[in-house]
This record gives structure tokens, C-alpha cells and sequence, in this order.
């Protein structure tokens, strides 16, 4: 974890790992669970109330991904959020098969006691609708977290743009300097030439004063003092 994220990304992060792991332990009581059904549907109420926490939590950490200054910080909080929906996927995987055999085992249950002679007929009714209900509360559920992982799918695309975008601009920018600078030079020699003129002409033209002032002090010495 970044260390610019600060302590309520750390705090986020471990309540995370928290939920994770007791979601792991629920699923483990869910597939030792013996029955009755009411006790797989207690079970089941936990682990759907710390799935809602563990997706509150997950969002959480997103946001605060985002809101980073850093790009580096950013990208590794947003990878981390990742690697958590992943993990949550797996254990509504590992959750759904969980049922499945707790309720193949209370049906197997339920089975040896009509071979034992009791009468199960309401309890197999009961066992079916419950059933039906958990199938329908899971799929809900992984509609749900399907629904998320779209949003972030797209989400990853805008970045990628946003980044290719801001790469081309830094390429252009790159360019145009590249074009400044040629300019700059050029005209740093022209100037350096130029100022090599202008001190020519300037010797020149000194040397032009220099001769006419002679030549007219000639003049002046031929006319006033020709005896000299």
C-alpha cells in the first residue's frame, strides 16, 4: 500500500482483510453446517450483511484511489481494489458451492428419515422454496457484483484513453520544443553575426573619419602654410 495514502486507506485496507477472512469462516460453517435449515438460513443472513460491508469497504478504497495526487499511488490503490473484487468473486464462488452441499446434505438428511419412517413432506416443500429463495438472493448478489466489475471495466478504458491522450500532448509539446530550440540557435547566430558586422562597420567608418580628417588637415597645412 502507498504510504501517501494515509491512515484511512491503511484503516480501509484492514477492515477489508477483516471481512474477507470472516467471510471465509462463514462459508466454512455454512459447508460443516448440519441443519437445521433454519440455521443454514441464519448463516446465510451473516454472510450476505458482510458481503454488503466488505463491498462498502471495497468502494470506499476506490474512491480514495482516486482522489490520489500521485498517478503511481493511484494506479497501485486501483490495482489493489482489483485484486479485492477478484477475491470477493471467489468467495461468492466458494459461497454458492457451500450451499449447494450444506443443502445436498440436509436433503440426504431428509431422505434417511423418510427411510426411517417420518414424515418429511413439509419440511422437502420448505427445503425447495428455501432453496429457490438462496439461488435467487445469490444470483442477485453476483448480478450486483457484475454490475460493479462493468462499471470499473470501463472505467480502466477511460483512464487508458485519458493516459494515451496525455502522452500524444507530451509528444506534440516535445516536438514543438525540439522546433523552438532550432529556431533559438538560429537566431543566436544571427545576432553573433550580426554583431561581428556592426563592430566592422564600425572600424570602418572610423577609418573613413580617420582619413578624411587627415586629408583635410593636408589641405589646410598645403593652403595656410605652404612654405612648410
Amino acid at each position: 500500500m502507498a504510504v501517501a495514502a494515509g491512515v484511512p486507506v491503511r484503516v480501509c485496507h484492514q477492515e477489508i482483510v477483516k471481512f474477507d477472512l470472516e467471510i471465509k469462516a462463514a462459508v466454512q460453517d455454512i459447508r460443516d453446517c448440519p441443519g437445521p435449515l433454519s440455521a443454514l438460513t441464519e448463516l446465510n443472513a451473516a454472510v450476505k450483511e458482510k458481503f454488503r460491508h466488505l463491498r462498502g469497504r471495497i468502494q470506499e478504497l476506490e474512491q480514495m484511489a482516486r482522489e490520489q495526487d500521485k498517478e503511481s499511488e493511484k494506479q497501485a490503490l486501483l490495482q489493489e481494489v482489483e485484486n479485492h473484487k477478484k477475491q470477493m468473486l471467489s468467495n461468492q464462488a466458494a459461497w454458492r458451492k457451500a450451499n449447494l452441499a450444506c443443502k445436498i446434505a440436509i436433503d440426504n438428511a431428509e431422505k434417511d428419515q423418510l427411510l426411517q419412517g417420518r414424515d418429511s413432506l413439509r419440511q422437502r416443500k420448505t427445503t425447495k422454496e428455501s432453496l429457490a429463495e438462496s439461488a435467487s438472493n445469490i444470483t442477485e448478489s453476483l448480478m450486483g457484483i457484475s454490475r460493479m466489475m462493468s462499471q470499473q471495466v470501463q472505467q480502466s478504458e477511460e483512464t487508458v484513453q485519458t493516459l494515451a491522450n496525455s502522452s500524444r500532448t507530451i509528444l506534440e509539446a516535445n516536438e514543438e520544443f525540439k522546433s523552438m530550440s532550432g529556431t533559438i540557435q538560429l537566431g543566436r547566430k544571427l545576432i553573433t553575426k550580426y554583431n561581428r558586422r556592426e563592430l566592422t562597420d564600425k572600424l570602418l567608418i572610423f577609418l573613413a573619419l580617420a582619413l578624411f580628417l587627415a586629408t583635410v588637415l593636408y589641405i589646410l597645412k598645403k593652403r595656410l602654410f605652404p612654405f612648410l
